[in-house]
């Protein structure tokens, strides 16, 4: 309840200014027929799960500098996903990483997970990594390797996440491999396609009836030739090998330049295959930054697919789980996370402005420039005030990054938990 009266002060502290900028932006959008306090309410009920990767100082092969008071255990990640939401409201759920953050005893955490009204999200497994006692290595490869006893160490792993999120109530799993090869001639690619297939299906035998398996795919990085699940293309042919619980999973780094990622978000809400999303930034590869931070005018752009799709009773596609992946090794992590899903609650305002009837009339038309125009002004607006009245609104903070300055919260993790820990997983 303290907390919740700082929050309370500090928002009156600056409640005229942002009552003079909502005012202005609902008075510009009223004029075009939009509804105010429906934008408002969608803003609301919009959640995005955060990472409880990316509660620490993430890092490059190169270095990582960490900046203290860094959660040393799940329960010290609860805690900050805990503020997080009650911040910004938007942040009730975690997505966990199995085995950096294998839950104990799950009645007590879930119990902690309660009193911030929060919840597990989804389940990411790991075979990208060798652990300590491991018996087989991943070097070249898990659910794909040519190794049987490999493939089924892989697969009890899955398992055994599916196993955790059970026990924490979590209804997905993340499967991303690592799987792939450095040189030609290294790797066969239909065998190591037909493997990979079937180790998944194994794992998907396994999964609940009400759970959903996103299948995630990376260009490149670690290997450089190849590999295993490349391209939204081949996730979406194991999703089909699979059966309807299986689902595409968009991480927006996982693509090479200049991919024209709205129309993949398109083409999967059509085909029923979207299953989600993992939030960041790229300028080059996988760079893990801030979402919204690089390339904001294409993140609207695959919003606005998102938006259409999901506006449309036409498309079957299941409900999304929005996610983000981002942990780099300059910025404060909380301070990281609060700007991403400020500016992914901005862009989601931003695509709901849309003037979709006029759109759709110039398309069929064939209108190019009133199509692109109207894209355009809707991008150009600063949904910043609605998204600061939707949080207000909901009991969080008109200036989320503020309060947590204003409250010196670092300073206060860093007394409570000191300067050099690490976070559990980096």
């Amino acid at each position: 309840m303290q907390f919740q009266e700082q929050i309370h002060d500090l928002n009156a502290q600056i409640r005229a200014d942002h009552e003079f900028h909502f005012q202005y932006t609902a008075e510009l959008l009223s004029r075009k027929g939009i509804d105010i306090q429906g934008i408002i309410e969608k803003i609301k009920v919009f959640q995005v799960a955060i990472p409880s990767w990316a509660l620490g100082t993430g890092g490059t092969r190169f270095g990582r500098y960490p900046g203290g008071g860094e959660p040393r255990s799940l329960e010290e990640k609860i805690e900050d996903v805990g503020l997080l939401h009650a911040l910004n409201r938007s942040s009730d759920s975690i997505s966990l990483h199995i085995p950096w953050d294998i839950p104990g005893d799950t009645v007590a955490l879930k119990s902690l997970l309660r009193s911030h009204g929060l919840s597990i999200d989804s389940v990411n497994s790991n075979t990208f990594q060798d652990q300590p006692g491991q018996a087989h290595s991943y070097k070249f490869g898990s659910l794909s390797h040519t190794d049987a006893a490999i493939r089924r160490q892989a697969i009890e792993h899955n398992i055994a996440c599916i196993e955790h999120g059970k026990a924490l109530d979590a209804r997905v799993l993340t499967v991303w491999l690592a799987d792939g090869s450095n040189f030609p001639g290294q790797q066969h690619f239909r065998r190591a396609w037909q493997r990979t297939a079937d180790a998944l299906a194994d794992i998907y035998q396994a999964l609940p009836d009400d759970w959903t398996m996103l299948i995630e795919y990376k260009p490149y990085e670690p290997h450089f030739y190849s590999m295993v699940i490349p391209d939204w293309g081949t996730s979406y042919s194991l999703c089909q090998y699979l059966g309807e619980k299986a689902q595409v999973l968009v991480d927006l780094g996982h693509h090479l330049p200049n991919t024209n990622i709205e129309q993949i978000v398109a083409r999967l809400m059509l085909f029923g295959r979207l299953g989600g999303f993992h939030f960041n930034g790229s300028m080059y590869g996988d760079d893990d930054l801030t979402t919204g931070s690089i390339k904001p005018y294409q993140f609207f752009l695959i919003f606005n697919e998102l938006v259409d799709a999901i506006d449309d009773p036409s498309v079957k596609n299941p409900p999304l789980a929005w996610m983000i992946d981002a942990s780099h090794n300059t910025k404060d992590p909380l301070e990281d996370l609060l700007q991403s899903v400020q500016n992914i609650l901005c862009t989601y305002a931003r695509a709901l402005i849309v003037d979709r009837v006029l759109l759709e009339a110039a398309q069929q038309q064939n209108d190019v420039v009133t199509a692109e125009e109207l894209l355009r002004d809707a991008f150009a607006v600063d949904t910043r005030a609605l998204v600061a009245e939707a949080t207000r609104q909901s009991g969080g903070a008109i200036d989320p990054i503020g309060v947590f300055r204003a409250l010196k919260i670092r300073e206060q993790r860093i007394a409570k938990r000191g300067k050099t820990g690490v976070a559990t997983g980096l």
